[in-house]
């Protein structure tokens, strides 16, 4: 697959903003592709230029039954179709995936994948039982019940985090140690005025009210990252009785979206804000371990990820996770050979959110730009999902020195 190229600069993200934030408000799809148009403007993209996309969401919005062909309908592209993707956290994996399968097939020569979440006001879905007692149906708050628990295990996320940390004795002073480096990491990426995060985030970014006509409100950054500290995560108490994970050692919901644009290693260049940098897609793994193990599934994922691209772990010059649990970094450094104090560089999902669908590729983006900073290099993300499983993404950046 290493024929398949992102050019550089050919990809943004919003901020990512707290549960009933600032971006509550916004219809995610229709916010995707108001983001989407600026953003390809900036950078003299022309949204003709693309012949297929797809579409990563998790949560439902009004009219998400048209999908794809609806956002690029908004983005002023009436021509492209393609599919809509739903695969929990790891949707942004199975994405970029299906557009470089696409490309790879001959069906498409410049493809857009986009995905957008709205985690905050979820819609509450009621299913008809016409055999039930007096025909009454079952309801579902789609984001509350699924986050409470998994049909088939019938246990919760949390859950299976507190099953991971008992199986490899982790404690909860060990993941306090590592949650505080994680924020200290993030701190890096808001230096000189954010100078990371503006090289693919438009900042400050102007947020719009509901019906796109007017600017509500200006965010300078990421919402609702909270200040940590050594001496606040040791106050906190696990969750669970007898469990170890406190509430500072997992992420929180969030609100975005993100893109990135593929294309062949010969159209790239001519997308690129800097020819010289040439990223590639280099393969992709997926696992599901045993049940109510979710935070254990990573590793299996990136395992095959390397395998498939002939590469060890020790090839590797940079490491993103989606980690919604600090056990999660623990075992996968334990289980590849590791060093977890030198992953995720700059940020990860554990600090910025996870808005669920664009959390995998504002962290491949992140990856993308870490590497080309560092000096190029092979950098891996990988990150669980629903359902005890995992997906994982190699790519490869030569920054042309």
């Amino acid at each position: 697959m290493t024929n398949i190229a992102i050019p550089y600069g050919a990809y943004w993200s919003t901020p990512f903003t707290r549960w009933q934030g600032s971006f509550s408000h916004l219809h995610s799809l229709r916010f995707a592709a108001h983001v989407a148009r600026n953003e390809l403007q900036r950078r003299n993209i022309d949204v003709g230029s693309f012949d297929h996309a797809a579409l990563g969401v998790s949560v439902p919005q009004k009219g998400s039954f048209y999908g794809l062909p609806w956002l690029m309908g908004l983005m002023g592209s009436e021509q492209v179709g393609g599919p809509t993707i739903s695969q929990a956290c790891a949707t942004s994996a199975r994405l970029l995936q299906s557009v470089a399968s696409s490309l790879r097939e001959g069906d498409a020569t410049v493809a857009l994948a986009i995905a957008a979440d709205r985690v905050s006001n979820g819609p509450h879905i009621y299913y008809p039982a016409p055999h039930g007692p007096g025909g009454t149906g079952e309801h579902e708050n789609w984001v509350m019940d699924n986050f409470d628990c998994d049909p088939y295990t019938g246990v919760n996320m949390l859950k299976t985090a507190e099953n991971v940390a008992a199986e490899y004795g982790l404690t909860t002073a060990q993941q306090n140690e590592l949650t505080l480096v994680r924020y200290q990491q993030y701190e890096e990426a808001l230096k000189n005025d954010s100078a990371f995060l503006r090289r693919f985030m438009t900042l400050p970014f102007s947020v719009p009210d509901a019906r796109f006509k007017r600017e509500q409100s200006v965010l300078q950054g990421d919402e609702g990252i909270f200040p940590t500290t050594e001496a606040g995560l040791a106050k906190l108490k696990p969750l669970l009785d007898g469990g170890t994970v406190t509430f500072g050692g997992q992420t929180h919901p969030a609100d975005g979206n993100a893109a990135i644009v593929l294309t062949t290693a010969e159209r790239a260049t001519e997308l690129s804000q800097d020819p010289k940098i040439d990223i590639r897609l280099v393969s992709f793994g997926q696992s599901r371990v045993k049940p109510a193990f979710m935070p254990a599934a990573p590793a299996p994922a990136a395992r095959k990820a390397l395998q498939a691209a002939g590469l060890k772990a020790s090839d590797l010059s940079a490491v993103k996770t989606h980690n919604p649990f600090i056990v999660n970094d623990l075992v996968l450094a334990k289980e590849l050979g590791l060093d977890p104090l030198t992953m995720n560089r700059f940020g990860c999902s554990l600090v910025w959110g996870h808005p669920q669908a664009p959390m995998g590729l504002r962290a491949i983006i992140e990856l993308i730009e870490q590497l080309v900073i560092t000096g190029g290099g092979y950098g891996l993300f990988v990150g669980c999902a629903a359902g005890d499983s995992a997906m994982a993404v190699i790519i490869k950046v030569d920054d042309g020195t």
